[in-house]
């Protein structure tokens, strides 16, 4: 009682921030009900996705100043899960999504006790071999389709199917990923306030002195990356739904491992709102400056430059990203 207690409890906020929470809150419950085109709902969808994958992200990299660059492995992890039993064994989502989780959690355990004996950049270089090494057994694994992937076939299962989340509208998709979203809120709320949650704090700032606290820093370390890896699996889940084709190099990719850490860095590691901020920036950025700058005007990677120079400038002028810039104007103000 007292964990949800916490969880809904924001009054360490200030009334502004929760003003603005509250009507994104609102905005996103109701735009279905605005019009829009498809691209607008799949570039929500995203910003959903990429938010989710954040906020797990934040957790290990953002409160525990750990930079993992192997996130992908478990987004493949939890979407090879589901779509392997759907399509073998006719297991729905609900009943495959937690057997992903608990298979990712299970692996991140098995990596996490070796790698978290690293510091740095050796640990951020490790979780990029672990993640390449799992991507390319499952390009040679006849068992999960190999390089070609595998297919989940709507015709097969006709819409809609709650259970197997088959629709033919992105509407129940939308809904369906927004509650996730809300309830991953909720999670990082209670848990930047939570017990490990300081225990990771003190870890970041000075592993040392949290050993002589009496801080079992590489145990924190290792449930906090199971944390982490939970969010990202069960998104990687819905995504096997929602996409209805994988394939390695679409969910256990590099770039898609770099994108997970960006959202966070970009929007500012170590806050609540980050991931949120990051994701909403970065998403709508890399969806509509590729669709108007590389197909329509035909300026074909200007997009990129775009973006990466938006990330450089960000990250030279604040190191804690957008939050960050904020944080510094309120004190400024206050000053």
């Amino acid at each position: 009682m007292e964990a949800i207690r916490s969880a809904f409890d924001f009054s360490d906020f200030p009334r502004v921030d929760l003003i603005v929470a509250g009507a994104t809150a609102v905005f996103l419950i109701i735009f279905p009900a605005f019009p829009h085109s498809s691209f607008a709902m799949v570039t929500m969808i995203q910003f959903l996705i990429f938010s989710i994958y954040g906020m797990g992200w934040n957790t290990i990299g953002g409160y525990g100043g750990q930079v993992d660059l192997g996130k992908a492995q478990y987004v493949g992890i939890g979407a090879y899960t589901t779509a392997v039993m759907l399509i073998r064994w006719d297991i729905p989502f609900w009943f495959s999504m937690p057997v992903g989780m608990c298979l990712a959690v299970i692996w991140s355990f098995i990596i996490g006790y070796p790698l978290f004996r690293l510091k740095g950049h050796y640990f951020a270089i490790a979780t990029i071999a672990t993640s390449l090494v799992l991507k390319d057994l499952f390009t040679v694994w006849p068992f999960v389709g190999a390089a070609r992937g595998l297919e989940i076939s709507p015709v097969k299962y006709p819409p809609p199917d709650f259970m197997r989340l088959i629709f033919k509208d992105d509407i129940n998709y939308y809904y369906i990923l927004l509650c996730f979203f809300f309830i991953g809120i909720l999670y990082m709320n209670w848990f930047r306030k939570s017990r490990l949650g300081f225990q990771l704090r003190c870890i970041k700032d000075n592993e040392d002195v949290a050993r002589s606290l009496g801080i079992n820093v590489h145990w924190a370390k290792i449930k906090t990356y199971a944390i982490a890896t939970a969010f990202v699996s069960l998104v990687g889940s819905f995504h096997a739904c929602y996409i209805k084709n994988i394939e390695p190099e679409d969910v256990m990719s590099l770039d898609l491992s770099i994108l997970i850490a960006l959202m966070a860095m970009l929007g500012g590691a170590g806050s609540l709102w980050g991931p949120i901020i990051g994701a909403g920036v970065l998403i709508p950025l890399k969806s509509y400056l590729k669709e108007w700058l590389g197909a329509a005007a035909g300026l074909v990677g200007i997009d990129l430059i775009i973006y990466a120079v938006i990330i450089m400038l960000i990250s030279a002028f604040e190191p804690r990203g957008i939050w960050g810039i904020v944080e510094k104007l309120r004190r400024r103000k206050k000053g």
